[in-house]
């Protein structure tokens, strides 16, 4: 199990954050702020959609259970867009759907990690520093982590 030894640096990163309850949106969004990201909030998955296609994110992280559209329905609307229109961004399902299903459907949906809500949110900010590390391997390293020895 990786044990963190300081909080991931997202310096730079952009990451779109869907989420419709808004304590827990201003808490996240406070949280990667904090960690150096520019947090783009939306309350809604339409919006979202919106937001990504116009700022190209260089990760969305979206809850799961929200009014109208949820986030099942974003993110098969995103991956149907080309690269070039934010097709691609790595994303986080953050959720209080927790079972094993719950975490394979996200997969099959086409997150890249399910995190469970509640968490600490320094794992959160972590897999989006995995995220955008991956995604930026042929270019500019932003997101940085230290994991523990062993880890």
């Amino acid at each position: 199990m990786n044990v963190w030894t300081e909080t991931p640096r997202l310096d730079g990163v952009r990451v779109l954050l869907v989420e419709g309850a808004p304590q827990v949106r201003e808490v996240v969004a406070d949280v990667l702020g904090q960690c150096g990201a520019h947090v783009t909030v939306v309350d809604t998955a339409v919006a979202g959609l919106a937001v990504l296609k116009q700022e190209r994110p260089d990760a969305l992280v979206s809850s799961l259970s929200m009014p109208d559209k949820d986030g099942y329905w974003l993110i098969r609307e995103v991956r149907k867009l080309p690269p070039d229109q934010g097709g691609d961004v790595p994303a986080v399902a953050f959720t209080g759907l927790t079972t094993a299903e719950d975490r394979l459907a996200t997969l099959r949906a086409g997150f890249q990690y399910h995190v469970p809500k509640p968490v600490a949110l320094s794992r959160l900010a972590g897999v989006v520093a995995l995220l955008t590390l991956k995604k930026s391997e042929a270019g500019e390293h932003r997101a940085t982590m230290t994991l523990s020895p062993g880890g």
